[in-house]
């Protein structure tokens, strides 16, 4: 085997398991094509020791870790894994590496409303996890915009109350029950009918939320509930169980279905921040090494038996 293991995605799961191994001895291998999804945002936070760090200077600093132990790294898209004999091929465009065991941590899409203005300012200003931004945008005039992932957008709405006194919700293209309705007046936050045209912008920052019918509502910063899509092709053809939920199952320690494959972070996670990822990044790898070293203790005594 060329490898130990093979790391597919270089975020903060990825790079956090490949170090780890790395550290362990293990022959270890991430391959990144170099899509963070955090990119657009100025700043990660909730990350102890790391709050306010630009993210990739963060992905940065976890590269030199990889290799500082020993691990490598490149700048590969993986067209595809199969399993081979006792291990895995991972294909690239250029050469097909073998593994013994891989882990894919590819991330998610965040797809968002085809709203005017809302991915030219997203990771900026308009925002989705009140937790990783809500304290920057505090005491601010805060949009909620109805969006394709229902209740995550109603959670948003009643969270950022904790974070600012004046919070208008959008429902654009959401029709709200009385229940609804009403946690969201309990909460003190103004309902907004009609249609969402756009986000408006003045000297490189939010301004207001454009409705259809020409309304304008000033705003600082708008939150909106994107849909989570895992990217998680290379373990679905793998054939990896899915749950009921569309997600690709693991257990604690990010071990899939398939004997051999692991996951960590967004893929399997949509909730799972920077930290989380790199936690589940941490567990898999130890997990990992736990299992090549059972596979290893029975290859030697099966030497030492002759």
């Amino acid at each position: 085997m060329d490898f130990d293991v093979v790391v597919v995605g270089g975020g903060t799961a990825g790079l956090t398991a490949a170090m780890m191994l790395a550290r362990a001895r293990r022959r270890a291998l991430a391959l990144d094509a170099g899509e963070p999804r955090n990119a657009p945002s100025a700043h990660l936070h909730g990350f102890l020791g790391q709050d306010g760090t630009p993210p990739a200077e963060l992905l940065a600093t976890g590269r030199a870790e990889v290799t500082r132990y020993g691990g490598e790294l490149r700048a590969e898209r993986v067209q595809a894994i199969e399993p081979a004999g006792d291990g895995f091929l991972v294909r690239l465009s250029t050469e097909d590496l073998s593994s013994r065991n891989v882990v894919v941590a590819t991330g998610l899409r965040d797809e968002l409303p085809e709203i005017g203005g809302l991915r030219e300012r997203w990771g900026r200003d308009v925002l989705h996890c009140p937790y990783c931004h809500g304290h920057e945008v505090r005491d601010s005039p805060i949009a909620v915009l109805g969006g394709n992932n229902r209740p995550f957008t109603l959670h948003q709405a009643v969270l950022l109350r904790q974070f600012s006194a004046d919070v208008v919700f959008f429902p654009h293209r959401i029709v709200l029950t009385e229940s609804e309705r009403e946690r969201l007046s309990a909460r003190g936050i103004r309902v907004v009918e009609g249609e969402v045209a756009g986000v408006r912008t003045e000297e490189d920052r939010v301004s207001a939320v454009e409705l259809a019918d020409g309304r304008v509502e000033p705003r600082r910063a708008v939150f909106v509930g994107p849909r989570f899509l895992p990217r998680d092709e290379l373990l679905t053809k793998l054939g990896c169980r899915v749950g009921d939920n569309g997600w690709v199952t693991v257990d604690g320690a990010g071990r899939t279905s398939v004997p051999g494959v692991w996951a960590a972070g967004n893929v399997v996670s949509e909730s799972a921040q920077a930290i989380q990822a790199a936690a589940a990044g941490s567990v898999t790898a130890i997990a990992i090494n736990h299992h090549l070293l059972a596979e290893d203790i029975e290859r030697e005594l099966a030497v030492l038996r002759g």
